[in-house]
C-alpha cells in the first residue's frame, strides 16, 4: 500500500502545529493544531506573512526572496528552538519551534515547513514552581540577587515579564546595586540561556579600543593589528550581550551600536563587509541619559531604542529589611573562604547596619562584612567590628513599640509612595520609574492605602 497518497491525513492528525511558507514567507497551508495553536483558521492565514505570528525565534532580513527573506532560509534548518508567538487573542502562546527548508529537484528554494509544540502548559507549571520556591524560599535569592522585599519581588517579576522576549532592556541603577546581576538573570531566564553571556565595559576603554572590542578588526587596521580578530558582538551570537556603562559611549561608536539595533549586522574595524549577528542588547548606565541626551552626549534615536524596557534597581537604602538576610549571606559565604565560624552580628552591630545609608549600595555592605572578618575571629560580629565610619554612627531609633512590624513596614510604604507621588505631581508612570516598580504596582499601593 503507497501510504505517500495519505501524507494529509497523516500531517492533519499531528498534535503539533504545521505551517508551511514559501520563499516570501507567506503562509501556504496549516494543519488544524497550527488552527487551534494560533487561533486563526487556514483560510485567515492563506497568502498572508508569517510575520502576522510575531515569532521571537524568527530573524526577518525581508530583503527579497528566500534567503534574503530570514535567517531560516539561509541557514537551512531550525531545532528545538524556544519561541512565542503571538496568537489571534493578541496572547502570547510558548511553543518548541522546528523548522526545515523545501528545494525542489534542482536545489531551489521553494519554501519551508515549520513545526511548532506547543509548550503553554509545562511553562505555566514551572512558572507556579518558581513562584512557590520563592514564596517559600527554598532558594538563596533569585538567580543570585538578594533580597525578600517588596521593592525586589517586583523587580524579580519584571525580570520574569521581559526574559523571553527580545527586548533590549535598559538597567538604571546606583553603583553597586547588581545591574550586572540582573542582567545575567534576564539571559538566564530567556530563551538564550544555552548560548554566550558576554559583558562589556564600555567605560574602561578609549575609543578606538572599545570598537575594536564589540565589532573586531582586520589585520593593519590600526597600528598594533597585526591579526584578524573577531568582536564581542559575534562572540555573543545567539546569546546576550550586556553593555555596562553604556553612558561613557562616544557618539561616533553610538552609530555603529544604532546599526546593531537596526540592521542586526556589524562591520570589523578596517572592513566593510556585513557580518549578521543574532544578539540581544541589554544596557546599564548609572548615568542620566535624559540628561546626557539633552546636552547633546547620547544620541536621541540609539536612547530611544536601547530604552525599550528600563528597569530600575532601587538602592540598598530603600530596602533595608533585605539587610539581614544579605548580611547572613556573605557570612557564609566568608565562613567557607576563610574557616572561620562566625555566627552573625549582634544587636548593635545590626542597628549600626539598619542606620547607614549604604552610598555605595550591596557592594559596599559587601566590604563591610569582609572587614568586620579580618577583625572577628570567632563569635558575632560587633559594632567594634565594623567599618570605623559606620560602627561610629548612631543608631537608628526604634519604631514605637505600639506598632507590629507590618505595620511599619506598611507605614514606611505609604509615607514613600506619597513623597514620590508628590515629587513626580502625581505622575504614575514616573513615580513607577522612580521606585523601580511597574505602573500597576503603583496603583494598587494608591488602592491599597487609600490615596
Amino acid at each position: 500500500m503507497d501510504l505517500s497518497r495519505y501524507w494529509k491525513t497523516i500531517v492533519d492528525t499531528l498534535q503539533d502545529g504545521v505551517i508551511v511558507v514559501d520563499p516570501m514567507g507567506r503562509v501556504v497551508a496549516m494543519n488544524p493544531s497550527a488552527e487551534r495553536l494560533t487561533g486563526y483558521r487556514a483560510g485567515e492565514l492563506k497568502g498572508k506573512s508569517c510575520r502576522l505570528l510575531d515569532c521571537t525565534g524568527c530573524r526577518i532580513i525581508g530583503k527579497g526572496p528566500a534567503e534574503q527573506w530570514c535567517g531560516l532560509y539561509a541557514d537551512g534548518n531550525v531545532r528545538a528552538k524556544k519561541c512565542m508567538i503571538t496568537n489571534k487573542e493578541n496572547r502570547t502562546v510558548n511553543v518548541i519551534k522546528n523548522a526545515s527548508v523545501l528545494r525542489d529537484e534542482n536545489g531551489t528554494i521553494i519554501g519551508a515547513v515549520e513545526t511548532l509544540t506547543d509548550m503553554s502548559e509545562i511553562v505555566r507549571q514551572q512558572e507556579e514552581i518558581l513562584s512557590l520556591r520563592r514564596t517559600l524560599h527554598l532558594d538563596e535569592g533569585y538567580h543570585g540577587i538578594l533580597g525578600k522585599s517588596t521593592v525586589m519581588q517586583d523587580l524579580f517579576d519584571l525580570i520574569d515579564n521581559v526574559a523571553p522576549t527580545d527586548s533590549p532592556v535598559m538597567i538604571q541603577g546606583e553603583s553597586g546595586t547588581g545591574k550586572e546581576l540582573v542582567a545575567r538573570a534576564i539571559h538566564d531566564v530567556s530563551p538564550r540561556a544555552q548560548k554566550p553571556f558576554i559583558k562589556v565595559n564600555c567605560a574602561s576603554l578609549n575609543e578606538n579600543l572599545l570598537e575594536s572590542e564589540l565589532f573586531g578588526h582586520t589585520r593593519g587596521a590600526y597600528t598594533g593589528a597585526d591579526r584578524d580578530r573577531i568582536g564581542r558582538f559575534e562572540v555573543a551570537h545567539g546569546g546576550t550581550i550586556f553593555l555596562d556603562e553604556i553612558g561613557d559611549v562616544p557618539i561616533s561608536t553610538q552609530v555603529k551600536l544604532l546599526r546593531v539595533l537596526e540592521e542586526r549586522e556589524i562591520e570589523r574595524v578596517g572592513d566593510h563587509r556585513p557580518i549578521n549577528v543574532d544578539v540581544r542588547i541589554v544596557s546599564a548606565t548609572h548615568k542620566s541619559l535624559d540628561r546626557l541626551t539633552a546636552e547633546g552626549a547620547f544620541r536621541e534615536d540609539l536612547y530611544f531604542r536601547i530604552n525599550v524596557f528600563p528597569m530600575q534597581i532601587p538602592p540598598l537604602r530603600r530596602r533595608p529589611e533585605d539587610i539581614p538576610a544579605i548580611v547572613q549571606h556573605f557570612i557564609r559565604r566568608n565562613n567557607e573562604k576563610t574557616g572561620k565560624k562566625i555566627l552573625g552580628l549582634t544587636p548593635e552591630a545590626m542597628e549600626r547596619l539598619l542606620s547607614y545609608s549604604w552610598p555605595g549600595n550591596v557592594r559596599e555592605l559587601r566590604n563591610a562584612v569582609d572587614y568586620a572578618f579580618v577583625l572577628c575571629n570567632s563569635g558575632g560580629i560587633a559594632a567594634g567590628h565594623l567599618p570605623p565610619k559606620i560602627s561610629a554612627r548612631e543608631p537608628a531609633a526604634c519604631p514605637p513599640l505600639s506598632l507590629s512590624p507590618a505595620e511599619a513596614k506598611r507605614g514606611a510604604e505609604r509615607e514613600e509612595l506619597v513623597r514620590t507621588l508628590e515629587a513626580t505631581g502625581g505622575n504614575r508612570s514616573e513615580a513607577a520609574r522612580r521606585l523601580g516598580v511597574s505602573r500597576v504596582t503603583v496603583w494598587k499601593r494608591m488602592k491599597k492605602h487609600g490615596l
